[in-house]
């Protein structure tokens, strides 16, 4: 499964918790030229307005999955992490330090990480019949757009699953915590770009990591 973080929005650049926000203009241009990669791939994309536009803009026709959304950060919702920080110091400890705390009263870490495992391991089995194509298509479709195939997924072993994800980091976050058996707050170390690209593949035993946070 290809997760692709949507495209950067006002919420993202001002460091603000999520907000259902569009996504700026310039980042979905960026988008656009991403479509040579993904003509033809299952998608499906995550409720929010940025993931939705990001998705279209990348030339897919995405099924919208309430699973692959972005925890509810209750009254945090949109409000800058600086201003949380002052107002509510104790509350964001305990949000960072523990994965089942909801001090904004919406969704916890350990919530989100379980819904994300749960959709990820529903595709897993059907996934991995259609990962019995060659590998080569995948690496010509980078080719063809000047790019070069991820080296960490060679040819005639682990093939990169055609299904694309777009959504934000923290779902990418729970689908790897989720593939490497981490907490939801040792997975929220990862550092995930907008529009970068992040691929888990299905194994026998669970998930594979070909690559995280590459440039597309």
């Amino acid at each position: 499964m290809l997760f692709i973080r949507h495209a950067t929005t006002p919420v993202m650049r001002a460091a603000c918790f999520p907000g259902d926000v569009d996504a700026d203009p310039a980042s979905l241009a960026r988008a656009a030229a991403l479509r040579p990669l993904f003509a033809g791939r299952a998608a499906w994309v995550s409720p929010a307005g940025a993931a939705r536009r990001t998705a279209l803009a990348m030339g897919l026709e995405p099924r919208v999955c309430a699973a692959l959304g972005e925890a509810d950060c209750g009254r945090w919702r949109g409000l800058p992490y600086e201003r949380v920080a002052l107002e509510e110091p104790e509350a964001l400890a305990r949000w960072l330090s523990d994965p089942h705390a909801a001090p904004h009263g919406g969704e916890s870490l350990a919530a989100l990480t379980y819904r994300v495992a749960a959709w990820l391991d529903a595709t897993r089995e059907p996934a991995r019949h259609v990962a019995s194509a060659s590998a080569s298509s995948f690496a010509s479709s980078f080719a063809s757009a000047g790019r070069h195939a991820p080296a960490s997924v060679p040819a005639g072993q682990h093939v990169p699953v055609p299904g694309v994800v777009v959504c934000d980091v923290g779902v990418i976050r729970a689908a790897l915590g989720h593939a490497l058996g981490l907490d939801p707050v040792a997975a929220a170390r990862f550092d995930l770009a907008p529009l970068s690209a992040t691929e888990l593949i299905a194994a026998q035993d669970g998930w594979r990591i070909a690559y995280v946070n590459r440039k597309v």
